[in-house]
């Protein structure tokens, strides 16, 4: 029986308030309008950016469904959609691609003016919701929401991949993967033969040490103060891997000693003020770059000394890493099909959507590097 054109009652984790538990609901998923695109969601991933709405970090309205690094298959679609069709693999995109707008026709730049980043409305660009739980409207996150089994997007936001491709594993290319990996490749351009320091072994982190070593970099220097994150840290690429518990020095001045003077890419994969300016700080002086990849606290400042960029290091910032999202994740699923880089160590635990507390509870603790949902 086809659904198409019809509400869908489905399970979803809504978060009704900040710094409590999901509860698992019966939500009703409304059909796509104009432009919109209703999707199956097979599997997505838990990232640190959910987390921070939880905590209120990242200031959204509530209720909510959260959730933006996925992948599924299209149930339906609006009118005027030509993009995708029912049947088809796709991954939502939480940075749109509107093909339009400034930011989309500069070859410099990714971060569509369509995305809901900047606004935190929740809602669709038509400024309603497609959710419903016990006759409330339930806000989106980041125009994607897949902490359900049916989402809806706009078509600006999703991408067909190849049919072949696991879709509980190519979801983090939705989020996680793709914002290392790409600050890596395609916001700092690190070069064959380079050092790197990477600060922070999460999901994300671990996706910039990947990112380095496909790009050649010579050293790469893994920063974590959990010793336990190293062995998987150097099995996918890391030659040094440091603590900053057992040094009596600044982190920055540890490193500008391993490296002669400084690395030529630093990578923030944390979110801290402190170590965005350590990472800075340990960068070569006259040409080190240094890129700032984990999401900054709210409401927070950076005090720095501006010599350090006066002598010639470069601050950069990388959402999504860079990437073009209509366009680039189609070519990292099929560069991941191609062997090019691997996804599976990335993935410690699989969890159906009723244990996404647990879920949660492993990302806090630092027992997980990425937990996958599946429904």
């Amino acid at each position: 029986m086809s659904t198409a054109g019809k509400v869908i009652k489905c399970k979803a984790a809504v978060l009704w308030e900040a710094n409590k538990p999901f509860s698992i609901e019966e939500v009703e998923v409304a059909p796509p309008k104009e432009h919109e695109v209703r999707i199956k969601v097979v599997g997505t991933g838990i990232c640190r950016s959910d987390d921070h709405v939880i905590t209120g970090a990242l200031v959204m309205p509530f209720p909510i469904i959260l959730g933006h690094e996925a992948a599924g298959v299209v149930e339906s679609v609006g009118q005027g959609v030509t993009s995708v069709k029912p049947g088809d693999k796709v991954i939502p995109l939480f940075i749109p691609q509107c093909g339009e707008c400034k930011s989309c026709l500069n070859t410099k730049s990714n971060l569509c003016s369509k995305t809901d980043l900047g606004t935190r409305a929740g809602l669709m660009p038509d400024g309603t919701s497609r959710f419903t739980c016990k006759g409330k409207a339930i806000y989106h996150f980041l125009g994607t929401s897949t902490f359900t089994e049916y989402t809806v997007v706009h078509e600006s936001a999703v991408a067909k991949i190849d049919s072949a491709a696991p879709l509980e594993k190519v979801c983090l290319i939705g989020c996680g993967f793709s914002t290392g990996y790409g600050a890596a490749v395609q916001t700092a351009k690190v070069e064959p033969g380079s050092t790197c320091a990477i600060f922070g072994l999460g999901g994300v982190g671990l996706s910039v040490v990947i990112g380095c070593k496909v790009a050649g970099a010579s050293r790469i220097i893994a920063v974590d103060i959990n010793s336990d994150k190293f062995s998987k840290a150097k099995e996918l690429g890391a030659t040094d891997c440091i603590n900053p518990k057992d040094f009596n020095k600044p982190i920055h001045e540890v490193l500008m000693e391993m490296s002669g003077g400084g690395v030529d890419y630093s990578f923030e994969v944390i979110g801290r003020t402190d170590t965005m300016t350590a990472a800075l700080a340990c960068c070569q002086h006259n040409y080190g770059v240094s890129v700032i990849v984990g999401v900054p606290p709210a409401a927070q400042k950076i005090t720095f000394d501006p010599m350090l960029l006066f002598t010639g290091r470069s601050w950069r910032g990388s959402v999504f890493g860079g990437w073009k999202s209509k366009d680039a994740v189609p070519k990292l699923v099929a560069d991941y099909m191609k062997k090019k880089f691997v996804l599976d160590p990335l993935i410690t635990h699989i969890l159906p959507l009723t244990k996404i507390n647990e879920g949660f509870d492993l990302l806090r603790t630092g027992k997980s590097i990425r937990s996958v949902l599946t429904f």
